[in-house]
């Protein structure tokens, strides 16, 4: 875990949670696994708020415990903390696949973390029920339904529970639970009837208005159990990684070959989506008669054509698709280690081109460079990428040799390496002719470690994600008396609103906010903005680079 890891956790963990969360979220990735008394001594904070924030972590799946020496041991969680910058992503993409309803499921349990289907049910109608008009409600059943398929798709899955069992009066309880996880019973849904519809909230004087009676009666239901107490449901974030992962290959194909092409690579990705772990090399097998059968309905393509389709994909030098089995029969699978190569390296390429050489501080400081006063960067340029390009393809070259292939004169052609060298896209391997390892007796190769090339890049975009973070956090400070105003006074034009006034006043109540402070906040509005959209896209890279990695380590 590097630095730039626990400050991004930091930044989020404040960001999310607040200070107290924060402190001992950073000691424990500091000082790794610790007791209740060390994290407190650690952090200077009352026992109390120690173990509410624990709660909080663990809550979150942030955080975990087991027993250790007679006592329980926290740890915290750094990739799963690193997984709350993706959070809009995962939310996105429910109200893609599931629409509204979908998308405040997901909403609702990366809000709470873990959280019983019937509550999740419950919450999602009302907030749906408050955005519709003419007084229609959310029934519980539709929401009900589209929780059903967001398991079975497993988007959603179940909590690990504590094993139920008797307990002997001899032995003592252990310190810590042992939290099971069943795989049989991971996307079960049980079988409840939740009938019902969402309900609207309630200003405070109608709720004082009710009758006694009627609030106890409320009351009193609302602490009987819930029919599924002690099933919580957690997002199966893997699974979407797993969709993002299909979904970059299938643009891949897309911009290489043709649509397609790529609705065919979509078929087989779908329909090996359940059946396939994250982690695996290769989908499962799949005949053409299987995907012809599965091809999107309304899709006028014959058999034959998905024949010659499938041969092409085949034999396409990226191998993103390749035929199953020693003897090279009609089966068919997708290539996920080779896919994440092809989209990492592409992505190395990139970077490569469009780089700007800057002092090394730049990436520490939150700060645009003319702040700083440093004078204007320069970039690598196509000469460098065709330079990183060719040693992608070659492997090892010499420096002569990279002059003659890549067709640069010798001296930029050294420059250009040297800096790239200096920078860590490329290395340089020595092989000595003889044991004293005389640099006349010496063959000094260039190459690219794209492994080592990716994790240095993957550190790169930690730090920028960080400055970005803590360059909103100063925006937002610099501008915080400006914004409490705008807060109130969009609170007093709603409240004047409800309770019917003139125009005139309405006016008068805006003009409260002249018009430089109007344009200092859209200023502030757009660079916030173009802020989070930087964050984003940064995490699309962080997400290729991650599951490239991931990728390398768990391949046999």
């Amino acid at each position: 875990m590097t630095q730039a890891e626990i400050k991004l956790c930091s930044l989020l963990l404040h960001e999310h949670f607040g200070e107290i969360v924060e402190k001992i979220g950073t000691q424990l990735l500091r000082a790794g696994g610790q007791a209740l008394r060390g994290i407190a001594g650690g952090t200077g904070l009352l026992l109390d708020q120690v173990k509410k924030a624990l709660c909080v972590l663990i809550q979150h799946n942030l955080a975990t415990f087991r027993p250790r020496r007679g006592g329980v041991e926290y740890e915290a969680q750094c990739g799963r903390i690193l997984r709350i910058l993706r959070y809009p992503r995962y939310i996105y993409t429910a109200k893609t696949l599931y629409g509204d309803t979908g998308e405040l499921i997901v909403e609702e349990l990366l809000l709470n973390g873990q959280l019983t289907m019937s509550a999740v049910v419950r919450k999602v109608a009302d907030r749906l029920t408050e955005t519709m008009e003419d007084g229609k409600t959310m029934d519980y059943a539709d929401v009900s339904s589209t929780f059903v398929r967001l398991v079975d798709t497993h988007f959603v899955q179940r909590c690990p529970l504590v094993p139920e069992g008797p307990q002997s009066p001899e032995v003592p309880p252990p310190p810590a639970p042992t939290l099971l996880s069943s795989d049989k019973d991971m996307y079960t849904v049980p079988r409840l009837s939740l009938v019902g519809k969402g309900k609207r909230r309630r200003s405070c004087e109608e709720e004082d208005g009710e009758p006694r009676v009627k609030k106890q009666k409320q009351e009193g239901e609302s602490s009987e159990a819930p029919p599924d107490d002690g099933i919580y449901w957690q997002v199966n974030i893997d699974r979407f990684h797993q969709h993002f992962r299909d979904q970059a290959i299938v643009s891949a194909v897309a911009n290489r070959m043709d649509q397609t092409s790529s609705e065919i690579v979509r078929t087989m990705l779908r329909m090996s989506e359940v059946t396939t772990s994250s982690g695996a090399p290769y989908t499962q097998p799949l005949s053409s008669n299987e995907i012809f059968r599965s091809l999107p309905a309304g899709y006028n393509i014959v058999k034959q054509v998905l024949d010659q389709y499938l041969a092409l994909l085949a034999d396409d030098p990226l191998e993103f698709v390749g035929k199953s089995g020693d003897s090279g029969g009609g089966m068919y699978t997708v290539n996920l280690h080779k896919a994440l190569a092809s989209l990492a390296t592409a992505t190395l390429e990139s970077v490569v081109e469009e780089r700007y050489k800057q002092p090394f501080f730049q990436d520490f400081c939150p700060f645009p460079l003319h702040v700083t006063g440093v004078p204007a960067p320069r970039r690598f340029g196509s000469r460098c990428a065709r330079i990183f390009r060719l040693l992608l393809r070659k492997k090892h070259l010499e420096q002569k040799q990279v002059e003659d292939f890549a067709m640069i004169p010798a001296k930029e052609a050294k420059e250009m390496l040297y800096k790239m060298l200096s920078e860590s896209f490329v290395s340089l391997q020595e092989i000595p002719k003889t044991p004293d390892h005389a640099p006349s007796r010496t063959f000094y190769l260039y190459t690219v470690n794209v492994p080592a090339a990716a994790r240095m890049l993957l550190h790169r975009c930690y730090k920028s994600v960080a400055n970005l973070m803590e360059r909103r956090q100063f925006e937002t400070k610099e501008n915080k008396r400006l914004l409490e105003k705008s807060q109130r006074v969009e609170a007093i034009l709603a409240s004047m609103q409800a309770t019917g006034a003139e125009p005139a006043q309405l006016q008068e109540i805006e003009e409260m906010i002249t018009a430089p402070e109007r344009q200092q906040l859209e200023t502030l509005k757009r660079n916030v903005n173009k802020i989070d959209a930087s964050e984003n896209q940064v995490d699309e890279t962080i997400f290729v680079l991650e599951s490239f990695i991931e990728s390398t380590v768990k391949r046999p």
